[in-house]
């Protein structure tokens, strides 16, 4: 994919996930999960001692789908980061037509505010458009504005808001 500085000047590779990445990114995404319970817990399920190693078998399969694109970060031979999206077909429940969909992103806290998220970000936006993707969506938590100033500074608008009501 290629090679950039950082914010710090530290080399960030980006390149596509391989199986042996997965041990990392189930780890990654327990912490996504668990930064998103914490931010509002009626909403987003908690992570258990079994979604590190769930979530890398469910990450590898999807390494095998033409249709999945998931980057990592390397930063000095270490992954920091990773980000997972799909080429997907119209969405009837989401009211909306072919689309390039990122699911995940996640910069590791010690590689955070470095510029690797929106590295991250960009390489994902161009392997989805070289997919033929019309347009890129994602969503976050209302809650989580590091995230939403990221999206928005790369040109994302909002378009859709969920709204929850609890039992």
């Amino acid at each position: 994919m290629g090679r950039s500085m950082g914010a710090d000047g530290e080399d960030v590779v980006i390149r596509p996930a391989i199986a042996a990445d997965t041990i990392v990114l189930g780890r990654f995404g327990s912490l996504l999960i668990s930064l998103h319970h914490e931010l509002d817990q009626d909403r987003f399920f908690a992570a258990t001692e079994r979604t590190e190693a769930s979530y890398a078998g469910w990450l590898e399969r999807q390494l095998e789908r033409q249709d999945v694109v998931v980057l990592v970060a390397e930063v000095e031979g270490t992954v920091a980061a990773y980000v997972y999206g799909a080429v997907e077909g119209p969405n009837y429940m989401a009211l909306r037509g072919p689309a390039g969909v990122i699911h995940d992103l996640f910069v590791d806290q010690e590689h955070r505010r470095l510029g690797i998220g929106r590295l991250l970000l960009e390489t994902m936006v161009g392997e989805l458009e070289k997919r033929s993707a019309p347009r890129v969506v994602l969503s976050t938590a209302a809650r989580n504005e590091a995230a939403r100033r990221l999206f928005a500074a790369a040109g994302f608008r909002e378009t859709m808001v969920e709204m929850a009501r609890e039992r």
